[in-house]
């Protein structure tokens, strides 16, 4: 492989030719005598890129209002749209008087609202998690969970149920979401120092060290559970494992807004690094770009936030893998406009995947895991039969 000014070229079949115009990465494939033009800065949607995303950003407004308006009390649409101008403007506009103002506000304030940020917020995470772990391992597959974060929080979290960390000690009061937070957070460091092990971290070590300690943790849940004998424990095992944000309240809002706020402010930034990942490390090293160092850094920041999610809200599924893939259809595969356009997504999809688990059955919620894999899976499978959709572009 070699390098002329701002051409990569690879010499084979296939050409990939990046060119730098104005921050703007055009890639070229060349199969034989056919040279065929992706434009992925801009993708299908051509200069509508902005329109675009305030499309999106509006369509979030009118679900927060539509989300905070269902459930077993039904509220008028008009009449939460005032509550919450009345609340976010702290009562300079809007209102909460009239018939059922007082309860209304409090069912918004205090219950709702909560909860539809948790969605807005993992969401916005799981999304752009994914997006960057599918970069760092460069494998379409990928998720939040491929290093197997998913299986230790629910190691964590079915300690800290079946077992606890005992009436004396001082953790013992964060419960749950200490238990999950600490078992994601041990099995990355686990992985990170498993695939550093006799060389530099690549792409494919750090997928199968994430296997490996996944499964570990994955046996030691399943042993942990056989021994128990709590029925009671096992059912809340199982219930939090399928994802739910029904533990929302305002006392974790901050923590979970500063850790997936602080992850995008630094994601959004590094759309050059993550577009040289998808070429492999070859050609990062031509570019002068040490993707083991850049690997580690985004696996910690990653980490950190699905740790933090899995804590609060268990194991939400199909989020993080196809809602990449769908934007990457739709906005191409350039970075600097594809993560803006998945974290607003990502979102929007969490919030409508929340209000289906309340309103599906009545008087019942069901597991929003469940509805993010049921809307998830013939998407999926639609992309993967889908004729000319690639990976990276």
């Amino acid at each position: 492989m070699k390098r002329i000014q701002n051409w990569v070229l690879y010499p084979n079949d296939l050409t990939i030719i990046i060119i730098n115009n104005d921050n703007h990465y055009h890639l070229y494939y060349k199969r034989g005598d056919d040279l065929e033009q992706q434009r992925t800065s801009r993708g299908v949607i051509g200069n509508f890129y902005y329109p675009v995303l305030f499309l999106l950003i509006f369509f979030i407004a009118i679900s927060v209002i539509y989300s905070v308006s269902v459930g077993p009390v039904h509220i008028p649409f008009k009449k939460s749209m005032n509550i919450l101008l009345h609340v976010l403007t702290n009562g300079k506009m809007g209102s909460a008087e009239s018939d059922g103002g007082t309860s209304y506000l409090n069912i918004i304030y205090q219950i709702r609202m909560p909860r539809v940020i948790f969605a807005l917020l993992i969401g916005m995470g799981l999304s752009l998690c994914g997006i960057v772990m599918q970069s760092v391992v460069q494998n379409p597959l990928a998720d939040p969970y491929i290093i197997g974060i998913s299986s230790g929080g629910a190691l964590g979290a079915t300690f800290a149920i079946l077992i606890g960390f005992g009436s004396n000690a001082i953790f013992a009061t964060f419960g749950v979401a200490f238990g999950a937070f600490l078992g994601a957070v041990v099995t990355s460091a686990a992985v990170l120092l498993l695939s550093s092990v006799g060389g530099k971290a690549t792409s494919v070590k750090l997928v199968l060290s994430g296997v490996v300690v996944g499964a570990l943790c994955s046996s030691f849940s399943s042993l942990v559970i056989y021994f128990a004998n709590n029925t009671e424990g096992i059912k809340d095992v199982t219930f939090w494992s399928m994802g739910s944000l029904a533990s929302s309240n305002w006392d974790k809002v901050p923590i979970l807004s500063v850790v997936i706020l602080f992850g995008c402010s630094v994601f959004l930034f590094q759309h050059r690094v993550l577009n040289t990942m998808l070429l492999g490390d070859e050609s990062a090293v031509t570019l002068g770009i040490n993707l083991s160092l850049f690997r580690k850094i985004y696996m910690i920041i990653a980490a950190l936030i699905t740790g933090t999610m899995v804590a609060y809200a268990g194991t939400i599924g199909f989020v993080g893998l196809i809602i990449p893939h769908i934007c990457r259809g739709i906005f191409g595969a350039d970075h600097k406009r594809l993560l803006p356009a998945t974290i607003l997504l990502g979102g929007l999809f969490l919030i409508w995947a929340d209000i289906l688990s309340r309103i599906l059955i009545h008087n019942v919620e069901l597991p929003i895991g469940i509805i993010t894999s049921v809307i998830g899976s013939p998407l999926f499978i639609y992309m993967i039969v889908k004729k000319g959709y690639q990976f990276g572009g």
